[in-house]
């Protein structure tokens, strides 16, 4: 009877445990949904008080859920994470003092403080970190259930596309006098999410600051990837510890054990933070007074372009993008500043750690070397495989694209420049192709031998896992090392003193196949439904949708609806992966326990 009752008893909790997540997480959407309300239009007295009251309602659930939390759960909450929630608690309870207490009742000291606890913008700060963590607990809940990581990867970026066209259309968002439609709405914040840069408006001309702030924000989520950042709210502030949740997490972030998961994360993020924060201090010294701007927009300038720069996004603030006449000449800085930037964002974040845990590593090495101290054996493969592929991969195209631009422009697009500036823009727009969709010179203007090695270094794209699109240097390298062991007659395939699996062998020629079929299609599609266009155009555009690049010969503004509608769908794939989206649409099969006969296929 115990034991029935128990059953019972813990069946009703768990139905409870249920409707209330389930309710959180949709008072969480309607307040977002409110938000956005309030922030895109101009609104009467009576409107703002609905959306006031909406507000409160909001704020006053996440106090009570919380508080109910606190007492139902205290000693799993003491076990994982007792600082971050008191600390949050705290914090959300103090947002609701002012309308419990009225500010005559306290002392005068504390007069500008609890100000600041009343302020509408602390208040929605708060609610919002505690809306961002119930959407985060609903994901991972969806992952405890088993669906296909590939399903909830897609999923999240269509969702944050979404909500990024709904605010790229409203009133606020862009300049007085100006409107966008729904499809140039969806183009650009797909373009964005995607880190794309690809663009049928002129951005400086069509979007207001709260819209640029948009952009930016759509592109920082987007190269940040949408389920690093679920990730990151779910293991912080909620603690989750269940082990489905550990493996489903780890493989999103490609962290190499459960106990490096949450630094990996952090790694992330403060990678991204760190160095999008140093990469605009840098911009800012190298434009500093030449742009005629005031500080607060060159600040906001610096900003702007050290995200989109490091996620390899490719928008900008300034009409005719960086070859903007206040820029092409005399500000090297700015452009290796950016170039910089973009091959970090392309190397990708695990990389970066890999490259950070090495480096420090050997300084400690060396320092102990030099003290005398005793320090321990050295060890030769600090850098991991996919370090050496990618770093020696980005090196040799960025040599070759470098001689390569400057023989074939040097008398061209860059005649009348110096030869430090040649040498500047030879660099630049070798690094811009992989895949950040700047441009300084017009690439009108650029040979057609260097469209084709443009065309060439956009589909290999950048690092796997990195801010960049393309089928990613790591692809290349693998298939480059098959044909070696091929040619070679050898049994396996070896990089750097290490077998690679015959799954990275077969993923990388299924990508390259995949890329190349997805390219004919759509081209082919495309000059139907454009005949007015140049094939050699379209094409150019095809691959830097689908390797999200950004760059074109001008036509964006030209395409139909229905092709900028076949665009934004290629610069998703591109984003989210082609394999990705393959296996979101496919039920993957239980692998066989058994072998078919095997038998020789005649090949060249």
């Amino acid at each position: 009877m115990n034991i029935i009752s128990r059953y019972i008893s813990q069946r009703w909790q768990n139905r409870v445990s249920l409707a209330v997540q389930l309710l959180s997480f949709f008072v969480s959407v309607v307040f977002i949904a409110t938000a956005i309300i309030d922030y895109g239009f101009t609104l009467s007295s009576e409107e703002m008080s609905y959306i006031d009251k909406v507000y409160h309602f909001v704020q006053f659930y996440f106090v009570t859920i919380f508080t109910l939390r606190l007492i139902t759960n205290w000693r799993h909450i003491w076990k994982n994470n007792f600082v971050t929630t008191i600390v949050l608690g705290v914090l959300l309870f103090l947002s609701v003092l002012p309308d419990i207490f009225p500010a005559a009742t306290v002392p005068h000291w504390l007069a500008r403080f609890y100000h600041a606890f009343s302020e509408k913008f602390y208040m929605l700060a708060i609610v919002g970190i505690f809306s961002i963590m119930e959407i985060s607990r609903g994901v991972i809940n969806i992952t405890r259930r088993k669906t296909n990581p590939a399903q909830l990867l897609a999923s999240a970026f269509l969702i944050i596309i979404f909500f990024g066209t709904i605010l790229l259309m409203v009133p606020r968002s862009t300049l007085d006098g100006v409107t966008i439609s729904m499809v140039d709405a969806l183009y650009v914040a797909t373009s964005a999410v995607c880190v794309t840069g690809l663009s049928p408006v002129d951005i400086a001309t069509t979007f207001s600051t709260e819209g640029l702030i948009v952009i930016a924000l759509l592109i920082q989520i987007g190269g940040l990837g949408v389920m690093t950042i679920t990730s990151f709210f779910a293991l912080f502030f909620m603690g989750n510890t269940a082990l489905y949740d550990q493996f489903a997490l780890r493989d999103m972030v490609w962290s190499d054990t459960f106990s490096s998961l949450m630094s990996t994360l952090l790694y992330i993020l403060g990678f991204t933070i760190g160095i999008e924060i140093i990469g605009a201090a840098v911009i800012w010294t190298t434009i500093h007074g030449s742009l005629g701007m005031n500080l607060t927009d060159e600040i906001f300038f610096s900003l702007f372009h050290s995200i989109s720069a490091f996620c390899n996004a490719g928008f900008s603030t300034l009409e005719g993008n960086l070859g903007n006449t206040l820029l092409i000449e005399g500000h090297s800085g700015f452009y290796i500043t950016i170039s910089l930037l973009i091959i970090l964002g392309g190397i990708g974040f695990p990389i970066l750690v890999n490259l950070k845990n090495a480096l420090f590593y050997y300084i400690r090495y060396a320092f102990n070397r030099l003290t005398g101290n005793k320090s321990p054996m050295r060890l030769p493969h600090l850098a991991q495989l996919n370090t050496k592929i990618a770093v020696s991969t980005t090196i040799i195209l960025l040599v070759v694209g470098t001689v390569a631009i400057a023989l074939t422009e040097w008398h061209g697009a860059f005649a009348g420049m110096s030869v430090v500036d040649k040498l500047t823009h030879s660099f630049f727009n070798a690094a811009i192709p992989r895949t950040a969709g700047f441009n300084s010179v017009s690439i009108n203007h650029f040979s057609l031998l260097t469209l084709i090695l443009y065309i060439i270094l956009m589909w290999i794209g950048g690092a796997s896992q990195s801010t960049a699109g393309g089928i990613k240097v790591n692809t290349i390298g693998v298939a480059f090392a098959s044909f070696l062991s091929i040619v070679r007659g050898e049994s396996s395939v070896t990089m750097f003193n290490r077998e690679i699996t015959d799954h990275s062998v077969k993923r990388a020629y299924a990508t390259i196949f995949g890329s190349v079929m997805v390219i004919i299609t759509c081209f082919v599609i495309l000059v139907i439904i454009e005949p007015k266009l140049e094939p050699f155009d379209i094409l150019f555009e095809t691959i830097s949708a689908l390797s999200t690049v950004g760059a074109s010969l001008g036509i964006t503004a030209l395409l139909s609806t229905t092709s900028k509608v076949i665009f934004s769908v290629m610069m998703f794939v591109g984003r989210v992966g082609l394999i990705t989206v393959a296996m979101s649409l496919f039920s993957t099969r239980e692998p066989r326990h058994y072998r078919l006969p095997e038998e020789n296929v005649i090949i060249n």
